[in-house]
């Protein structure tokens, strides 16, 4: 199958330029470099080519720049003569302590200054660097108590707020694995996920608040507990204290349920901190992947790679630096939360924020929230927010809604704007530059779940073209290849994005007995002959100004909104709920050059004798949302005659998606009933 486009572009259009450039650390940086290298490197793109072409030489330079804090120092940076896959070691012989490089940056910083500002629709809460070391150490106690032991899983349930962050330190800083799902996904969502880690304990909210109403958490937990053999404890945040906290329904094999105030009574905390010096790929978190083709698959991210990683893009890319406040509108499942919180390594104030980012505190009654656009441009102001992250969805609906920030409020300490989850619109880029201060460096950035981190970042040493991500990150050897294996980059044609070079922060492996071949089959098995990863975005450079365009997805990932989810997570709930009704479907993501958002398409081939009817439509957003969660309920439901298959059975996602995107698909033999994507080709033309 081969995607006719061309590299054709109108010419782009500036709208930042950084008036100092060469006060930023990313310029301190290339100095160094110079210096130490006898190098006379003059731009980023001069900066770039050196980090991708002497691999060793530019991580050990981050490695020294960003100051990371070991007990033993490595022997080796990285074997450059290895390929991508198997995954090479970098640092090796280093020992060090993932939570330690958080709780105490390279640069030391006044413990009594807020390491934490934790927000709620209805609360604000100051934490010192003193008082999350001690909250940190208490939490370690309890862990300690029931018995956690290096490599353990440990998990939350939990919001984001500053007892989530505190439960990951512990965890890491004793050599436990973090993990973390949003309270508002389902049991069965949850259960997929955490049955295949066996966590020994799990740390849970007695309730959400969102919009402006509590729900429930502890009667999800009973089940997640119950479907959970290998817990030992489960920890109770009373997170929205007028919700009644019981712990009688929650029953656990082997072990118990605790209050938090319980928990932390277990042992008394230790006179220091504990931090357990481990290797460098030493697991600390485990995310998800989509669920694309099956059970999401679980993926292990390594200290180092991680720490590295975080500090080279927030000091050197966004020059984060003490003082700074940053945050991210995001939740503990998506990895921009492990990215958020990775900003302590840079002494940076992390905001953490928990609601609805349309609501804020009522006047008249702080206990409950009102409805307010401005909500967290409002929180920009009040906390002096210097760095602020959000979605793709969330600042095209400010767009849509025609709100200018500044128009009642200076935002005077905003420096910076980072956009992902989905490809940010050109029309998005000019209204940001009208509505925000003009200042800012906009930095439309794209990564993902499977590096927990970036391959296009912000720069403060290039400018801002409406529509682009303004560079490849440092170290990041990636281009755009057509389906062939060429290097199209210079063309300016749209290809499948490949990293060509190692990286640190490559997972350090999938979990479980099969975890290698999935390994190998998500990232190596497109362009096998060659060694490179392959993530899976479709996108095409600028060959002038070396700026990305996204073009979404190449795979079956699904993301409306930004929330990265799987067509099976759907599927399952269908065979589940609908068996009877429904004989087969295809779920796709459809967005156009010109939508500002993804939206879900679920077709229905019907069982014979069944009809797609609106109350069969609506059975099934229920069964969706309440089976996963609001996010994954498809826009557009309908019947299809046929589903499109592979001659070995596997439905042919990609080829409907590229159609429903409006791109120009030639079908492959693989297809088996090719005749059917007439029908999608039509839906499409008549679906605009």
């Amino acid at each position: 199958m081969a995607i006719l486009t061309n590299g054709t572009s109108k010419p782009s259009t500036q709208l930042w330029k950084n008036p100092s450039p060469r006060s930023t650390p990313m310029w301190d940086f290339l100095l160094t470099v110079n210096k130490k290298h006898n190098l006379q490197l003059n731009s980023y793109e001069d900066l770039h080519a050196w980090s991708i072409s002497n691999i060793a030489g530019f991580w050990g330079e981050v490695w020294q720049y960003t100051g990371v804090r070991a007990s033993k120092l490595y022997t080796e940076v990285v074997d450059e003569s290895l390929p991508m896959y198997p995954r090479p070691s970098f640092f090796s012989g280093a020992e060090l302590n993932f939570a330690e490089n958080l709780l105490f940056p390279a640069h030391d910083v006044d413990p009594n200054s807020p390491a934490v500002i934790a927000a709620t629709e209805t609360t604000r809460e100051t934490v010192s660097w003193a008082e999350l070391r001690e909250q940190v150490k208490e939490c370690q106690a309890g862990m300690l108590a029931i018995g956690l032991k290096v490599g353990d899983r440990v998990a939350g349930y939990v919001a984001n707020h500053t007892n989530a962050l505190v439960a990951m330190l512990a965890a890491t800083s004793l050599g436990g694995i973090w993990t973390a799902v949003s309270p508002d996904t389902g049991v069965h969502a949850v259960l997929e996920r955490l049955r295949q880690i066996g966590p020994m304990l799990l740390f849970t909210d007695n309730a959400a608040f969102y919009n402006g109403r509590s729900h429930p958490v502890l009667p999800k937990v009973a089940e997640i507990a119950a479907g959970l053999p290998t817990l030992q404890a489960v920890v109770v945040f009373q997170t929205v204290a007028p919700v009644e906290t019981d712990l009688n329904s929650i029953k656990i094999t082997s072990g118990k349920a605790y209050t938090y105030d319980a928990y932390r009574r277990l042992q008394a905390p230790p006179s220091t901190l504990t931090f357990k010096q481990l290797p460098p790929d030493h697991p600390v978190y485990i995310l998800y992947s989509s669920g694309t083709t099956g059970a999401p698959k679980c993926i292990v991210h390594g200290a180092i790679g991680t720490l590295l990683q975080h500090k080279k893009e927030h000091l050197l890319h966004c020059s984060i630096t003490p003082g700074s406040r940053l945050f991210y509108y995001t939740t503990c499942t998506w990895m921009m939360w492990h990215w958020l919180v990775s900003g302590l390594a840079s002494g940076a104030t992390l905001v953490l924020y928990d609601g609805s980012p349309f609501r804020t505190i009522s006047p008249s009654d702080p206990s409950t929230s009102i409805p307010n656009d401005l909500a967290m441009p409002l929180l920009v102001e009040e906390v002096g927010i210097t760095h602020f992250g959000t979605s793709a969805k969330y600042l095209s609906v400010l767009e849509q809604k025609a709100l200018a920030p500044t128009k009642i409020l200076s935002l005077k300490t905003l420096k910076a704007i980072y956009s992902t989850g989905s490809p940010l619109a050109p029309s998005t880029f000019s209204y940001i530059y009208s509505a925000f201060p003009s200042t800012i460096n906009l930095g439309s950035i794209t990564g993902g779940t499977d590096i927990i981190s970036l391959f296009g970042a912000p720069s403060p040493l290039n400018p801002v073209h409406i529509g682009e991500i303004q560079v490849s990150g440092l170290g990041m050897a990636i281009a755009a290849w057509d389906y062939t294996g060429a290097d199209i980059t210079a063309t300016g044609e749209a290809g499948d994005l490949v990293c060509t070079k190692p990286f640190p922060c490559q997972p350090v492996a999938f979990w479980g007995p099969t975890g290698d071949a999935k390994y190998r089959s998500s990232y190596f098995e497109a362009f096998p002959e060659k060694s490179v990863w392959h993530h899976g975005d479709f996108v095409r450079f600028n060959p002038k100004t070396g700026g990305i365009f996204m073009l979404g997805r190449s795979d079956g990932i699904l993301k409306p909104a930004g929330v990265r989810f799987g067509s099976a997570e759907i599927y399952n709930v269908l065979l589940e709920h609908f068996a009877d009704e429904v004989a087969d479907a295809l779920c796709i993501g459809r967005r156009r050059e010109e939508d500002a958002d993804e939206t879900v398409v679920l077709f229905l081939k019907m069982a014979e004798g069944k009809e797609c009817d609106g109350k069969l439509v609506e059975r099934i957003k229920a069964a969706v949302r309440k089976g996963l969660s609001a996010r994954h309920v498809p826009g557009i439901i309908e019947a299809c005659p046929e589903i499109p298959i592979t001659t070995n059975g596997k439905k042919v996602e990609g080829a409907v998606k590229q159609i429903l995107c409006g791109l120009n698909v030639k079908t492959s033999a693989s297809v088996a009933n090719a005749e059917c994507l007439d029908w999608y080709r039509d839906w499409a033309k008549t679906h605009a």
